[in-house]
């Protein structure tokens, strides 16, 4: 039997897309400021014992206590808020800025879960951590994306949870406390529409919890300024396309993917190829359209 491909994507980090695509995103710099901030104790831990000694003269028990967390970041919140993109933005940046060159960012693939066979889903979790050793070397860093990691991290206590899954969580909580011992090297960030789901363990283990929400009116008004550049739209405009995608009546908040993926194809398909796009457009194609519906985590 040919091996099955556990990754979606292998991308070398540092990687010029993803930095190009780190400006597009809308309060990048405030979030990787707040996430490095609370990882990069994680991601220096070779240097942690060091700088003890420097300024204490002796390892302090609460750098002990620091390199025993686990390198885990789960970022939650409903479909379209941009969680995979900020995550896979993030791993770009920081290898970027720690100079790791030739490291990467593995992209799980559903294909992980298998094909009903007994004992396949562990068997693939256990390449997928054996691959992601490999990658990390002796001196580079690899980051694991695990993206809608519901599907293969939910709670092992579900009534409606089978044997194969919770082989399979196991699996991965058994990888997340190996990877402890690359000292920040690797790290695993987890997306999820739903927090509640996914197991316990895993959240409990999670050095950062972030949660992602559908932009408010000044953010979907600051999107608008940037992605509308060139337009020549008035402040007006710009408030009166932020608040016709608010919430109104059954209607939640429109997602960062609702606006880019939906919005902004259906306003320019009424104006290409024969005229210039206008505001008339865009609102009306945001009174045709009706935003994703808002996933309840239950």
């Amino acid at each position: 039997m040919s091996k099955v491909s556990v990754f979606d994507t292998e991308t070398v980090l540092p990687d010029a897309e993803l930095s190009t695509r780190e400006a597009g995103l809308l309060g990048f710099a405030k979030r990787y400021d707040r996430v490095y901030n609370q990882l990069r104790l994680l991601l220096d831990l070779g240097q942690l014992g060091a700088w003890s000694k420097d300024y204490h003269q002796s390892v302090l028990p609460i750098c002990n206590l620091v390199a025993d967390q686990y390198p885990l970041v789960i970022f939650h919140g409903d479909v379209g808020t941009g969680k995979t993109a900020m995550a896979e933005c993030i791993a770009n940046r920081i290898v970027r800025e720690s100079g790791t060159e030739d490291s990467v960012l593995l992209k799980l693939s559903n294909r992980v879960r298998g094909s009903g066979r007994v004992g396949e889903m562990g068997t693939l979790l256990t390449q997928v951590w054996e691959e992601v050793e490999k990658a990390a070397g002796k001196n580079r860093r690899a980051i694991l994306l695990i993206d809608e990691g519901d599907s293969i991290a939910a709670s092992r206590s579900q009534s409606q949870s089978h044997h194969e899954d919770k082989v399979a969580v196991n699996t991965l909580i058994q990888g997340v406390d190996e990877i402890r011992k690359y000292k920040g090297r690797v790290v695993v960030f987890l997306c999820t529409n739903r927090l509640s789901v996914v197991d316990a363990a895993l959240q409990r283990r999670a050095a950062i919890v972030e949660e992602f929400r559908r932009p408010d009116v000044d953010e979907r008004k600051a999107l608008f300024e940037k992605d509308l550049l060139g337009l020549r739209l008035t402040d007006k405009q710009f408030q009166e396309l932020a608040a016709l995608t608010g919430e109104r009546g059954d209607r939640p908040a429109w997602t960062y993917s609702d606006l880019r993926t939906r919005l902004y194809p259906a306003a320019l398909g009424l104006a290409y190829p024969d005229r210039a796009l206008t505001f008339k457009d865009l609102k009306d194609s945001v009174e045709s359209l009706r935003p994703s519906p808002v996933m309840e985590d239950k």
